[in-house]
C-alpha cells in the first residue's frame, strides 16, 4: 500500500543537482527500498496494532518551496520559557533564520541547519547520516531519507559540553494542509561530551498534515546526551518520529518522549548499547482523548558487557483513544552482566479506551539481571474514596489523582523548564488549571 503521490515525490527524490553526488545516491536508494517496501501493514508484527492506511489515503505531497505565517510571537508558548537556549525555528518542515537564535556561546559546539552543515562540515554528514538508522526495514525511514530538505546537524566536540540546551523547534501552520514535511536531524557527541537537545513538534491551528521525522544520534565514548522530543501537533495531523541512538563505551543516553496531539502518532526510539558499560533511561508519557491513536515503540539492544538500561513509560487514554507500547529488550550472547528494567502503566479513564501494551525480552545471555512488567487499570477507589471522605468533590478528586499519575513519570526529568512545562500542560489536561506562572498558555 503506497500513496501515488508520496511514491511520485520518493521516484524524484534522487534527481536533485544542487546536493553532492553521495546524499542524491543515497536518496535514490532509499526511494527504491521504501518503494519496494510500501506502508507498513498490520500483518506485520511492529504495526499490529497500528493502521498507516489513512497516511497513504490522504495522499500527502511534500511540500518543496518554504512558506508560512508564523511571526515570533507565535512561538512564546513553545519557548519553556527559557533564555539562552540555542533555538533552530522550522516552519512547515524549512528552516526559518530570522526566527531562530543562537544563545549562549558554547566553545567547540556547532549547531546548523541542514543546508548550511552540507556545504561547512560535509565530510561529517556524509560519514554519518544514515549510518545509525537503517532504511533497509523501515518504510518511514526509507521515505524521510529520501524526501527530507531540511533539518539540524549538531556536532559536540571531543571533552566539550554545551552551555546550555539546544531546542529544535518544529512548527506547522495551516500552509502545510495536506502536504508533509520531513524533518531529518543528525547529532554527533565526540569523546566525553555533554549536551542537552529538545525536539518540539507543535502546530498554529488545527491543519491536517503529516510529519515524518528522523533523527540519528552518534554517541562516543564517555559522552552523555539528554534528548527530550515533545509532541504537540495537530489533532487532525499525522506523526511519525524516528530516534535511532548508537552508544560508544560509557557514555549515556537520557530520553523522554511526550505525546498528545495528531490524530495518530507512532514514536520510535531505538538504542544499541555497543560498548562496553554504557547505559540508557528511557521514559515518556502519552495522552490520549476523542478518538486519538498514540503508538510507541521502544528497542534497547544490549551489544556489549556490564550495560544497564531502565524504561519507565506512562499513559492516560480517555474517550475512545487508542493507545499502544511496545518494548523490547535485546541481549546479545556477548552481553554479560546486562542490568535491564522496563515498565508500562496505563490509566483508563473511559471504559471505551483502549492499551494494546506488549513489553518483551529476548535474552541470549546467561549473567543478566532483566525485569519487565506492564499494569493497565483505572483511578484507585480506596483513593479516590479516602479523598472524597476529606470533602474533596468526586470530579476533583478524579482530576487530581489522574494529575498525580502522570506527574509520577514527569517528574523524572531534569530539566527544570521542560518539567515545568509538561506537569503545567498536564495540570490544565487534566484540571483545567494553569499554574500560578501561565506556564501552561497555549498547551490547550
Amino acid at each position: 500500500m503506497t500513496s501515488q503521490t508520496i511514491l511520485e515525490d520518493a521516484r524524484a527524490a534522487g534527481s536533485r543537482d544542487d546536493e553532492p553526488r553521495w546524499l542524491r545516491d543515497m536518496r535514490t536508494r532509499a526511494a527504491r527500498r521504501f518503494e519496494a517496501l510500501g506502508f507498513p501493514s498490520t500483518r506485520g508484527e511492529d504495526w499490529r496494532y497500528t493502521s498507516t492506511s489513512s497516511i497513504a489515503e490522504l495522499d500527502f505531497r511534500a511540500l518543496r518551496e518554504p512558506g508560512g505565517d508564523v511571526e515570533a510571537a507565535d512561538l512564546t508558548p513553545f519557548h519553556f520559557g527559557a533564555g539562552g537556549w540555542t533555538t533552530l525555528v522550522f516552519v512547515n518542515g524549512r528552516y526559518d533564520d530570522a526566527l531562530s537564535s543562537a544563545g549562549v556561546e558554547s566553545p567547540g559546539v556547532t549547531v546548523l541547519p541542514y543546508a548550511r552543515a552540507i556545504d561547512e562540515m560535509e565530510d561529517l554528514v556524509r560519514d554519518n547520516l544514515g549510518t545509525i538508522t537503517s532504511y533497509e526495514q523501515n518504510a518511514f525511514t526509507a521515505l524521510n531519507t529520501a524526501l527530507h530538505l531540511d533539518g539540524a546537524v549538531i556536532h559536540v566536540g571531543r571533552d566539550m559540553a554545551a552551555a546550555a540546551p539546544i531546542h529544535l523547534l518544529f512548527v506547522s501552520d495551516a500552509n502545510l494542509a495536506k502536504g508533509s514535511a520531513q524533518p531529518r536531524v543528525l547529532i554527533v557527541a565526540e569523546r566525553n561530551s555533554k549536551a542537552t537537545v529538545v525536539e518540539s513538534y507543535v502546530s498554529l491551528g488545527e491543519a491536517t498534515y503529516f510529519t515524518n521525522a528522523v533523527t540519528e544520534i552518534s554517541l562516543g565514548d564517555g559522552a552523555t546526551v539528554a534528548h527530550y522530543k515533545i509532541q504537540r501537533e495537530s489533532p487532525r495531523s499525522y506523526h511519525v518520529g524516528t530516534v535511532d541512538v548508537r552508544q560508544g563505551r560509557d557514555s549515556h543516553l537520557v530520553q523522554f518522549s511526550f505525546a498528545t496531539g495528531a490524530a495518530l502518532s507512532r514514536t520510535n526510539i531505538y538504542t544499541t548499547l555497543a560498548g562496553e558499560g554504557c547505559g540508557a533511561t528511557l521514559n515518556g508519557l502519552y495522552l490520549g482523548t476523542g478518538t486519538q491513536h498514540v503508538d510507541h515503540q521502544t528497542r534497547i539492544e544490549h551489544q556489549a558487557e556490564n550495560c544497564y538500561s531502565r524504561e519507565v513509560y506512562k499513559g492516560i487514554l480517555d474517550d475512545t483513544a487508542h493507545g499502544v507500547w511496545n518494548g523490547k529488550v535485546y541481549v546479545h550472547p556477548e552481553a554479560q552482566k546486562t542490568d535491564g528494567k522496563q515498565e508500562n502503566h496505563t490509566l483508563l479513564l473511559s471504559d471505551r479506551a483502549v492499551i494494546d501494551t506488549k513489553p518483551q525480552l529476548e535474552i541470549f545471555a546467561d549473567d543478566v539481571k532483566c525485569t519487565h512488567g506492564a499494569t493497565i487499570g483505572r483511578i484507585d477507589k480506596a483513593a479516590l474514596f479516602y479523598m472524597k471522605s476529606r470533602g474533596v468533590g468526586a470530579a476533583r478528586a478524579r482530576q487530581l489523582l489522574t494529575y498525580a499519575f502522570a506527574a509520577d513519570v514527569l517528574e523524572k526529568i531534569e530539566l527544570e523548564p521542560i518539567r515545568d512545562t509538561l506537569e503545567a500542560i498536564a495540570m490544565f489536561r487534566f484540571t483545567g488549571e494553569e499554574q500560578d506562572d501561565g506556564t501552561a498558555a497555549g498547551s490547550r
